[in-house]
């Protein structure tokens, strides 16, 4: 024993029972411990006669119990010293033993605690969520794991995940062991990640965008499309709701909405973002929602304040427009644009000085992020570009067309021997004007002189071009009529005047209307169509000869037209296209003809609006397009 004398003092000599202490007894397999307890033994009449001495091993039991409280003191270790807030409820989810911990993060007083539990402390938002799922995790005793915001003792809120495990005895929930931990700074450190992320990718989506606007923009070749494009790119990359751009006046003075390619001509520019390209300007009256054909500068708008500032001009709301424009000027504006609640306007600047204004208007109220307001002026930037560059292109377009159109013949020369037709179809009003042309002129000896050429390119050098062989053409057919020594006329003019990779096609024909008889000669055109009053139509056999700036030696054939015969002179856009070859056009060209009704044929008008119906028919126009047929009248026609 650890204290021998203390047990023998404790001996039954007073006549009571006596508890000896513990003691720790060395044993091989280490020490173990006893009770000892000492008993009187009495004789009759209660006189002592000894003592009874009991020991009982007690070292399991003590085991056990330094065991429980090793584990419980390291438990309320553990809890106290990791971030964990850990308390109890009853079965029933009521506040049992008091949770200071608990209190000392939400402020509650002790009896607050009392009646409402860790559940009073739940946000009020969270509150109803949280407290469906504890009811259900009561009522089937399964664990609740929940994450919620709490109210706490300085008045603010912070984020916890609580955990409630239940306690059972006898399969029957006694309590709830709960655990709030604190996850505050992960919440928020995931929120601010994720907003990061957001504004990465918002601005990585805006990039894309732009670059992709970029590119819309470098093929749009008229104003029109660049409006489309600036309407398609604004709803997809900012939620715009209405765009407009505006283009100023030489004098800089007012500014006129341009309507996007897609509207038809006559049908203004007054529809809004939902339905597809549009614009919220129109060029009807000045009425509610509609914008009036032009905007003076001087005038308090939007767009005006933009372009009189140079800089962009930005409403978020209708208060702010009113501040910035005034109460009437602000009042017109959203008349003008119903529904609008924020506005952003922006100068096309080009060298410096604004050409025009782009101006988007939001259907909310609309506050633009600093990300958000440099991609809107960069946009603005590309659109000025292509704005400028389309200006220019339909400056030159304009340029080309009138000289081309200036060329053609305004009225072809009339008999009563020969009827004529010509049509002239240029690819779109979008794309650059072709070398195309045709000519009629009379020649001496009352013979006519036919011509239809091809000048390769586009644009005003192909016009001059074009301009300069009919004029060319024309002063040596009425020196030497004859087709072969017009081209080789031509091709001297043009071995002297044109670039060397320059040549031109042309089918040229000399007749007499009143035999029907004539030359004709072609560098290399394609061939006439043959629609002969008592056969089948077909194509001329006659060499094509090389273009104009490949020399050769040129010849002529001799032809005759019969009453009721028709010859139909065409460029290449006829029966060439980007999916269809040149010989399956010429094919379909005969067999187009071959669909004539039979009282059309004597009608040189009708044949070529046939022929052009049948030929583009499924096919988008690439080219352009010139026919001229020749028709003389049978007896009786």
């Amino acid at each position: 024993p650890a204290d021998p004398g203390s047990a023998r003092g404790g001996s039954a000599s007073g006549g009571s029972a006596s508890g000896a202490p513990d003691a720790a007894v060395p044993d091989a397999g280490g020490e173990r411990v006893w009770v000892c307890a000492c008993l009187p033994v009495r004789g009759p009449g209660g006189a002592i006669l000894g003592a009874a001495l009991i020991v009982q091993d007690e070292t399991v039991r003590r085991g056990v119990e330094d065991a429980i409280t090793r584990r419980t003191e390291r438990y309320r270790s553990l809890v106290e010293a990791t971030t964990p807030v850990v308390w109890t409820t009853t079965a029933d989810g009521a506040a049992g033993e008091d949770a200071p911990h608990w209190r000392a993060v939400t402020g509650q007083t002790p009896e607050a605690y009392a009646r409402g539990g860790w559940i009073a402390a739940v946000h009020p938002e969270d509150y109803d969520r949280v407290a469906a799922e504890w009811r259900d995790c009561m009522h089937d005793g399964r664990v609740l794991e929940v994450d919620c915001r709490v109210l706490t003792a300085s008045g603010g809120r912070r984020h916890f995940e609580v955990r409630a495990v239940p306690i059972r005895r006898d399969g029957a929930v006694i309590e709830w062991v709960c655990a709030g931990t604190d996850v505050t700074g992960r919440r928020d450190a995931e929120e601010m990640r994720g907003r990061l992320t957001g504004q990465l990718s918002a601005a990585a989506l805006r990039t894309a965008r732009l670059q992709q606007a970029t590119s819309m923009l470098a093929e749009a070749l008229t104003v029109g499309e660049v409006v489309r494009v600036i309407v398609e790119v604004g709803q997809s990359a900012v939620g715009v709701d209405h765009c407009t751009v505006a283009l100023l006046d030489e004098g800089r003075t007012r500014l006129t909405p341009v309507a996007p390619a897609d509207d038809p001509p006559g049908t203004g520019t007054g529809t809004d973002a939902g339905t597809g390209t549009g614009m919220d300007a129109g060029t009807g009256s000045d009425g509610p929602g509609v914008w009036p054909d032009t905007v003076a500068v001087a005038e308090p708008t939007v767009m005006s304040a933009a372009a009189r500032d140079g800089r962009p001009f930005v409403a978020e709301n209708p208060v702010e427009l009113r501040r910035q424009l005034g109460e009437a000027a602000a009042a017109t504006e959203m008349l003008r644009g119903p529904g609008e609640q924020a506005w952003v306007a922006l100068p096309l600047l080009a060298a410096g000085a604004p050409i025009g204004v782009l101006r988007f208007a939001f259907t909310r109220t609309r506050f633009l992020t600093e990300d958000e307001q440099v991609f809107l002026e960069a946009l603005a930037g590309q659109c000025a570009l292509a704005v400028e560059r389309a200006l220019l292109f339909e400056r030159e377009h304009r340029t080309a067309e009138q000289l081309q159109r200036s060329l053609l013949p305004g009225d072809l020369p009339s008999s009563p021997e020969l009827r004529m037709a010509a049509r002239y179809d240029p690819v779109t009003r979008h794309v650059q004007v072709g070398g195309d042309w045709y000519d009629v002129f009379k020649l001496p000896g009352n013979r006519l002189a036919v011509v239809v050429g091809d000048v390769m390119g586009k644009g005003v050098l192909a016009a001059a071009i074009m301009g300069r062989v009919r004029n060319a053409l024309r002063a040596l057919a009425l020196t030497d009529p004859r087709p072969a020594a017009v081209l080789s006329g031509l091709d001297r003019l043009f071995s002297a005047t044109e670039d060397a990779e320059q040549f031109t096609t042309v089918a040229y024909l000399v007749i007499d209307p009143s035999t029907g008889r004539g030359l004709y000669t072609s560098a290399g055109h394609p061939p006439p169509l043959l629609l002969p009053a008592g056969g089948p139509a077909g194509l001329s056999d006659v060499e094509a000869g090389t273009p104009l700036g490949w020399p050769s030696h040129r010849q002529q054939a001799s032809f005759s037209l019969s009453p009721g015969d028709t010859v139909v002179l065409y460029s290449d856009g006829l029966v060439e296209n980007r999916r269809r070859g040149v010989d399956t056009g010429l094919s379909d060209l005969v067999a187009a003809a071959a669909e004539l009704p039979p009282d059309a044929a004597a009608d040189p008008r009708r044949v070529v609006d046939h022929l052009v119906a049948r030929l583009l028919a499924g096919y988008e126009q690439s080219d352009d397009v010139t026919l001229l047929a020749l028709h003389v009248p049978a007896p009786g026609e």
